[in-house]
């Protein structure tokens, strides 16, 4: 998921060599994933920084863990916007290819701004739904909330889901870059390999943007 940290990296850098006057925070979430004795296992029960407990059911699912914690802090700063970056899901790439990311929200006036702030800069992005039936996918009986939904089915969805449930009241939007933030093959615009993805799309919305 390091590709999410570098698009925020790239953007805030962007951001402060063109000098926008507009005040953003940027936020990564740094950490090894290697494993050990101490590393979490099936069905362990976690504590996450906001309070809330979940359950692991993928360990593969591990950078959502670690991105919970991440909003936790932008709303514990008190960020007016949230706007976060991941490649998050393989589910996503399934639904729309590799060239176009994926956007899910809980305020569609927010999202309406960084789609067009995609469109601006050539960066496709697909808005999916976040209907409520959603969230019983990822509801536990044993903690507050599961690392997974019910199978494979809606997994980019239930994936932001479980993210919504870290931003509190905050208006946020998910963008899940897994298909566009690698290129396995150059193409006219871009070379092979990491693409920034997005970073324009940032920029953008930077640019644009009125408290």
């Amino acid at each position: 998921d390091m590709a999410g940290a570098a698009t925020v990296l790239g953007a805030v850098q962007a951001i402060a060599a063109l000098k926008l006057p507009v005040n953003v925070v940027g936020l990564m979430g740094l950490v090894e994933n290697m494993p050990g004795g101490r590393a979490m296992k099936l069905g362990d029960v976690l504590w996450s920084r906001a309070g809330k407990t979940i359950e692991v059911l993928n360990t593969d699912a591990e950078g959502r863990l670690v991105l919970a914690d991440v909003l936790n802090v932008a709303v514990e700063q008190g960020a007016g916007h949230i706007i976060d970056l991941a490649t998050l899901t393989g589910a996503c790439v399934v639904a729309l290819g590799t060239d176009v990311a994926g956007l899910m929200t809980n305020d569609d006036a927010w999202c309406a701004k960084i789609e067009e702030a995609s469109r601006t800069c050539g960066e496709p992005a697909w808005k999916l739904p976040m209907f409520p039936e959603y969230t019983e996918q990822i509801q536990s009986t044993v903690a507050d909330i599961k690392n997974i939904g019910k199978g494979r089915w809606a997994g980019a969805i239930t994936a932001a889901k479980f993210l919504e449930e870290f931003v509190d009241d905050v208006p946020w939007t998910h963008i899940d870059i897994a298909g566009p933030a690698f290129l396995d093959a150059p193409k006219p615009w871009c070379d092979a390999g990491a693409s920034g993805a997005f970073v324009r799309t940032l920029v953008e919305v930077a640019r644009g943007y009125k408290p």
